[in-house]
């Protein structure tokens, strides 16, 4: 589905097959290079659960929720449970993934981007299953949010300090 799309509208990527990735440490073991920034997703709600957010950084990046938390003038900012991730980007634990707005018909998931991410000119991301890798280019990636109705913000996200 995610490949007809892209396609059809024309926004240009390059795609590794590979066994199932669960984490940065097994993607980074059993993904073929592609260039790019590897990614990290997390899926995320507010406290009270009515807000949830797709947050993206460098694969290397430990994100602080609390100060992201702040950040995004929410409270109780957690990972959101799998049922969540299913029912708003019919995704599973694993293939989480900035393409999965496009599950998102009700827009209810804001997408937040670390800038350091972006500015890198070209991302990898799942195509809504975690066994396949695409390289595809911010410009094209911009181009797909814009199609799906989510403007990402793209922010410096902060890191949580090393203990």
């Amino acid at each position: 589905m995610i490949f007809d799309f892209l396609s059809a509208q024309n926004i240009p990527f390059q795609r590794v097959d590979h066994p199932a990735v669960f984490t940065c440490e097994e993607a980074d073991a059993l993904v073929p290079p592609l260039g790019g920034s590897k990614t990290k997703n997390l899926f995320l709600r507010d406290g009270k659960g009515q807000r949830h957010f797709l947050v993206s950084t460098t694969s290397q990046k430990a994100i602080d929720l609390k100060a992201l938390s702040k950040l995004l003038e929410v409270s109780g900012l957690g990972f959101a449970s799998p049922e969540r991730l299913a029912k708003f980007l019919k995704l599973t634990p694993g293939s989480v993934t900035l393409l999965g707005v496009l599950n998102d018909e009700a827009k209810q998931v804001q997408v937040v981007i670390d800038r350091e991410l972006w500015d890198s000119g070209a991302l990898q991301c799942h195509p809504l299953v975690n066994t396949s890798t695409i390289l595809i280019r911010t410009e094209d990636l911009e181009r797909f949010f814009k199609l799906t109705g989510h403007a990402p913000r793209i922010l410096a996200l902060p890191e949580k300090l090393k203990e």
